[in-house]
């Protein structure tokens, strides 16, 4: 199970960061069926497949700290036995797990509570607590809701394609699936910019690349940003974004022949270019 767990996450076969944190954490339990002969193996075996699933995606601020958090719990803890072990990394995963969802929750209700029901928005990337958020606008509208959403495709994965098929199944909302590079055009037409969060270090978001020049174009426009996540993702210090260049085949299945390709999966977006950063905690305004 941890072996598959650190494959799909290194695949970024799941795209919230919310999900990745809670599998890897589950994933650990899987320890529970194995035979130890010490409490002191049993740590190291929970350190070295924590580490494991950490390598697998280094850009996770919140797969870092969730399982750095069970770690540090158990092997601060006063164990007496290997079960007695085993009991503790039950109990942090479940709070671990009870935490992210949560701050999901809280942080989605927070933001939907201020989202314009008729509005017009712009989100970029698939981020499960974006979804959240709009449906949360949705429930509270009374049925007085006109939205329209235009989503870009996220190339080249094109995750976006898979946050439009989630939102055109709620009423009221004009779904609008249009390709990365239009963003900017549509802009004028756009109320705010909507998007999640892979983590927020110091003064800078980092994000699905393509963030930072809808970010900018949106500046340049004067079209708020919103940016909506866990309070857990933002981090001051103590974390050292590593970004994740992607397989070029994702970008051109041919050979590339005198050329090279770049394909990096986050870009860096200054927070001056934010207008506020929504968690499950607070809200954070950003002067202009």
């Amino acid at each position: 199970m941890i072996d598959e767990t650190v494959e799909e996450i290194s695949e970024m076969q799941t795209h919230s960061s919310s999900v990745v944190a809670v599998k890897a954490a589950r994933a650990l339990s899987a320890l529970a069926d194995r035979e130890f002969p010490t409490t002191e193996e049993y740590v190291r075996a929970l350190e070295r497949n924590s580490s494991a699933l950490r390598r697998a995606n280094p850009s996770h601020a919140s797969l870092h700290t969730t399982q750095r958090a069970i770690v540090e719990r158990v092997s601060g803890a006063d164990l007496d036995s290997v079960a007695d072990a085993k009991a503790e990394t039950d109990a942090a995963i479940q709070a671990v797990v009870e935490q992210v969802e949560a701050g999901k929750e809280r942080a989605a209700k927070r933001c939907g509570d201020r989202l314009d029901p008729t509005a017009t928005l712009l989100t970029h990337d698939y981020s499960s607590t974006v979804i959240e958020s709009i449906e949360r606008a949705i429930e509270t509208a009374d049925g007085d809701v006109d939205m329209t959403v235009y989503v870009t495709e996220a190339r080249p994965r094109y995750l976006g394609r898979k946050l439009a098929r989630s939102m055109a199944e709620f009423d009221g909302v004009d779904v609008r699936l249009i390709v990365d590079s239009a963003a900017g055009h549509y802009l004028s037409e756009c109320d705010r910019v909507l998007v999640g969060m892979d983590c927020i270090v110091d003064d800078t978001l980092y994000n699905r690349v393509g963030t930072y020049p809808i970010a900018a174009a949106a500046a340049d426009q004067g079209v708020p940003v919103t940016v909506v996540g866990s309070e857990s993702k933002l981090i001051d210090g103590g974390f050292a974004f590593e970004n994740e260049f992607r397989s070029v085949s994702e970008v051109m299945r041919e050979p590339a022949e005198g050329f090279s390709i770049e394909n990096p999966a986050y870009d860096a977006t200054p927070t001056r270019l934010l207008d506020s950063v929504v968690t499950d905690e607070r809200v954070v305004e950003y002067d202009e």
